[in-house]
Formats: structure tokens, sequence, C-alpha cells
């Protein structure tokens, strides 16, 4: 993003008071429509046009929202955005954070999500149902409705919406940047665990609580099973990447050898 809507998406989540599901949802869906509305984009990101206007249109675009989520509207498009696609993006987030902020105690959204997208990233054809370009967007939400029974409705709210717009990217990196963005609502980083064998819940724990001590704030952990390691652990937080792994000892010993 660039540095006005960084800016922008500041002050918005700042303002984001009394969310709720509802709100969550309906934001979601404002960003759908506006992101298929060059001219409504247009006019409600350009900072030339009066927040009055602005108010309007939203008010009448959007009558059937909750005032709620019309004043979050009203405080997104007051902000100015470096271009439309990042206002679009901005919304988006909001909504999530919305969704992510009301969900009831004991729901790992973040968790759900995960779940998700590893079941779509070792199945090819459900990758391609899900994510491709000619697919019907209802028809891919019923799929996933189908494939998300037993998780929250929040979950089931944000990947219906993943799926109905991709805005270009990847299914599997859609859902990752929204796992992240619904886990720091929460105050969470994110740490996803890669091991040749299943870690147990003690060895998990341990692991838990030495990586929140070191990166300063508590993490949610991701696990996943990569018999490729051989052994060993490879540990991504972010940008970070904390490779302990057997395979990639073999790998460095073996460039060594060579040079």
């Amino acid at each position: 993003m660039g540095s006005a809507s960084r800016e922008a998406l500041a002050t918005a989540k700042a303002a984001l008071a009394r969310p709720s599901e509802r709100m969550g949802e309906e934001l979601l869906l404002a960003s759908r429509a506006i992101a298929g509305s060059a001219q409504l984009r247009s006019v409600l990101a350009d900072p030339g046009v009066p927040e009055a206007d602005k108010g309007r249109i939203l008010s009448r675009i959007f009558a059937a929202f909750d005032a709620g989520t019309i004043k979050m509207l009203g405080t997104l498009t007051a902000e100015r955005w470096s271009r439309g696609s990042e206002f679009v993006a901005g919304v988006e987030e909001l909504g999530l954070r919305a969704l992510a902020a009301s969900a009831p105690a004991g729901v790992n959204i973040e968790r759900e999500l995960f779940t998700f997208e590893t079941a779509v990233r070792s199945n090819a054809e459900l990758e391609l149902a899900v994510s491709s370009k000619l697919g019907d967007p209802e028809s891919k939400v019923t799929l996933v409705n189908r494939l998300l029974t037993g998780a929250s409705n929040a979950t089931r709210i944000i990947v219906a919406h993943v799926v109905r717009l991709p805005r270009g990217r990847r299914i599997g990196e859609t859902l990752r940047t929204t796992a992240g963005i619904v886990a720091d609502q929460a105050g969470l980083g994110i740490a996803t665990v890669r091991t040749a064998r299943p870690l147990s819940a003690q060895q998990l724990t341990r692991l838990e609580q030495a990586l929140s001590v070191r990166y300063g704030r508590k993490l949610s952990i991701n696990e996943v099973v990569d018999e490729t390691l051989v052994g060993g652990v490879r540990i991504s937080i972010g940008d970070d990447v904390i490779d302990g792994s057997v395979a990639t000892r073999l790998a460095d010993l073996r460039l060594q050898l060579v040079g």
C-alpha cells in the first residue's frame, strides 16, 4: 500500500467501534460492490468529492445496511487513498477485522482458515474448483459451504467472500493474507511450523512459549507435517524463516563439499 493508504487504514482501524458479524459481512459485501463498479470506486475514493455527497451515495446504494456499517464506510471514504484498488482492500480489511473482533469466545477463525487452506493446497482439483476464473462464483460458494461444515459462520462468510472476489490473487495466498489480518485483530502473530513428524502437545506448547517471548507477542502455531524435511523443524513467521531442518543442513553440507 502507498503511504496515504496506510495512514487511511490506520485511522479506519482506530475508528472500528462496536464491530459485529453483520457489520463484517456488510463491509465485505460493500467491497465487492465497489470493486465491481469503476464509477463508484472512483467517486468514493476521490478526496475532491465532498463527504456529504459520498454519504448520500452510501446511504442510497447500501440502504439495507446497518447504520454502524454506513458510518464505518463513511470513515473509510473520508480518508485519502493512494489508489482505488487500495480503497477496496481497506474496506475488505475492515470487514475481516469486524468479523474477527465479534467472533464468540472459543472460535478460532484463523485456525479454521488455515485448515481450509491446507485442504485446498493438498488437492489440485479442489484448488481449481474454488479458484478458476471460469467457474460460477455462487457454485464455488455452495462448494465451500459444504466443505466448511462445522466451521464458524464468520469463517464461512470470509471464505465465500474470497472465492467471490479473488482480486487477481491465488486462493492460497489470499487465505494466508486473510488469516494474518484475522490473527492481528486478535493480537496474535502466526508461526507456521513444518516438521517431518507431528509434534506432541507439550512440544507445541513449549515452542509457542519460546517463540512468543522471542517475538514479543503471542503467536498462533500452525503445524504442517512435511516428510521431505527428514527431521528437524522449519519455522516461518512473517518474512522470518528459522530453518533447522535436516534437509537444509544436508543441502548446506553438499554445497560446502562441492565448494
